[in-house]
């Protein structure tokens, strides 16, 4: 233990913080879904249904927690627990839908490298980079314009 561990645990304030036993988790699952706009089709019921999971329950406040981003694809990451109880946490868009979303485009390229579907500057790249930085493995901005532009390489779009 670290000194910081001591004295946080000999604070008085400590003592009052209850000690809950901690769920046994089961599996994580991963889906991204239309924001507000889930239903228990493929691929959330059988995602959840495997695991004996109440479909409707995470439809419902999936579509309550995400009403107000309607119209974007937001990735939902559930825990499933033993006893049958999950919880989620969702994140931001995609980094190719919040790309599709600043230069309005359908899809990318058929032809990656060869036909181009738009031009991502660089401030929107750097813009994208900012709004999407807590969901990515970077520790700076200049690193994280660098993702932002290599997934938009992949998607045929030229950078500025």
């Amino acid at each position: 233990m670290t000194a910081d561990h001591i004295l946080l645990s000999t604070h008085p304030l400590f003592a009052f913080i209850p000690k809950m036993p901690a769920k046994k988790v089961k599996t994580i699952i991963k889906l991204n879904l239309p924001a507000g706009e889930a239903t228990p089709a493929p691929p959330v019921g059988p995602a959840l249904g495997q695991h004996g999971l109440s479909i409707m329950d995470f439809v419902r406040v999936y579509n309550e927690k995400t009403a107000d981003k309607k119209g974007q694809v937001i990735p939902a990451v559930i825990t499933v627990y033993t006893d049958r109880t999950f919880s989620f946490i969702t994140k931001l868009p995609p980094v190719a839908e919040m790309i599709k979303k600043a230069l309005n485009l359908e899809k990318g390229s058929q032809k990656t490298g060869r036909e181009f579907a738009g031009t991502l500057s660089h401030a929107q790249a750097e813009t994208i980079a900012k709004e999407k930085m807590g969901d990515l493995n970077c520790d700076t901005i200049e690193a994280a314009v660098k993702v932002i532009e290599g997934t938009a390489r992949s998607m045929g779009v030229k950078i500025e």
